[in-house]
């Protein structure tokens, strides 16, 4: 099982300030699947890949500029740490903790 699943709260350090968001993975039996909610709008992860505690995934937003994103995390434990990177725009460190199961 992915160390990736559940629910968290991901900040995400940009040159326009910190962006904050919840990610959501699941396993459907047949890979993983996911999404980022913040204020402004929700999307759908694509190309979730798993090997360990080092996940990668991309998604494409419009908020607050239309950019395609490609994520490259390591989890550990209740944490994740890493960055995200758009094209060639500066790599934007990424930090998260897991929601408890309440």
């Amino acid at each position: 099982m992915a160390s990736i699943l559940g629910t968290w709260d991901v900040r995400m350090k940009t040159p326009i300030g910190t962006i904050q968001a919840v990610y959501a993975f699941t396993d459907t039996g047949g890979g993983l699947t996911g999404t980022a909610a913040t204020k402004s709008e929700t999307v759908e992860l694509t190309d979730i890949r798993s090997d360990g505690p080092r996940v990668t995934w991309r998604q494409s937003v419009t908020r607050p500029m239309r950019l395609n994103l490609e994520f490259d995390v390591v989890v550990d434990g209740e944490t994740l740490t890493g960055h995200s990177r758009a094209g060639r725009l500066p790599g934007t460190a990424v930090s998260g903790t897991r929601r408890s199961a309440a």
